[in-house]
This record gives C-alpha cells, sequence and structure tokens, in this order.
C-alpha cells in the first residue's frame, strides 16, 4: 500500500511548502509572527508551524519507542530556529524511513507506543498522516496570513 519511495517524494514535497509558509513569515513583523488569532488550534503564525514540526518529531520518535523532548513554542521566536529545526526533523524522519523494508512500513504496529493517541496502525499510515497534518495547518497559516493583512500566493502543491 505505502512505499518508501512515495512517502519519501510526499515528504520532500510538504516540507518545500511549508519552507514557502516560513520564508512568508518573514515578513511578518515580530508582534504579527506571534500574534494570537481567535478560532485556531495554535493561535499564531509561530505556534502552527513549530506544532506542525513538533507533531511530526513526537510521532517519529513514538513509532521508534523513543522519548523524545517535546518543542516548546517560546524557543522559537523567529524563523531561523525553525528553520534549523525543521532540517533536523527531516533528516530524522528520512532516516526512521530508510531503516524500514516494504513490509514494515505496511505493518500494523503490535503495541502502542506511550502516550499514543489512536488505534494501532503501520508506520507508513502514521508517516502518511504526518504529512496531511501539516497540510491542515499549512491552510490555517495561509488564513492567519490573510487576517495579518500578508497575504501569501500559491501554496498547494501544484498551482
Amino acid at each position: 500500500m505505502f512505499t518508501q519511495a512515495g512517502i519519501r517524494a510526499l515528504h520532500g514535497w510538504t516540507h518545500e511548502r511549508l519552507d514557502l509558509l516560513v520564508g512568508h513569515a518573514d515578513t511578518l513583523t515580530s508582534e504579527q509572527f506571534v500574534t494570537k488569532l481567535p478560532g485556531f488550534g495554535m493561535g499564531s503564525v509561530r505556534d502552527q508551524l513549530v506544532h506542525i514540526l513538533r507533531c511530526e518529531q513526537g510521532w517519529i520518535g513514538k513509532l521508534q519507542y523513543l522519548s523524545v523532548k517535546e518543542l516548546e513554542y517560546e524557543e522559537y521566536p523567529t524563523t531561523k530556529q525553525i528553520r534549523e529545526t525543521k532540517a533536523r526533523i527531516m533528516v530524522e524522519t528520512i532516516a526512521y524511513l530508510d531503516q524500514l523494508s516494504e513490509a514494515q512500513l505496511n505493518t500494523t504496529l503490535t503495541r502502542l507506543p506511550d502516550d499514543w493517541g489512536g488505534p494501532l496502525q503501520s508506520p507508513g499510515f502514521i508517516l502518511h498522516h504526518i504529512l496531511t497534518h501539516a497540510f491542515h495547518h499549512k491552510g490555517q497559516i495561509v488564513a492567519m496570513f490573510r487576517l495579518l493583512g500578508h497575504p501569501i500566493g500559491e501554496t498547494d502543491l501544484q498551482p
């Protein structure tokens, strides 16, 4: 069902789209970057970006039954720190993917990781979920840019 090549490609494309958002966040003032906007789960552009990375890092760590220190929003006052952390997390995700065979990628886990939400799934399913989760929040960030008076151009995979 899931392939390493497919997940790797989707992961790369997802992070390219996130790069557009991080780059556009540079057009915001430091105050706008952390401005809480009502109606969004993560209230600011900064918090949305960190949340995406926090979940990817956390879910990849949990898939390996590792204890991972959660990213703290306040540790990311600028996009510079987000870019650095994003690059590290991308490498960690691909390293995890590379250690799996296609069969392991598609085999349902036999035990739940600590603090796991939801039923047992395959690593491929969770990796796919990481990507759809990022796009969910990407859409929210695009709306936040508009509300902050800084609309962004096209951010879909294929305009």
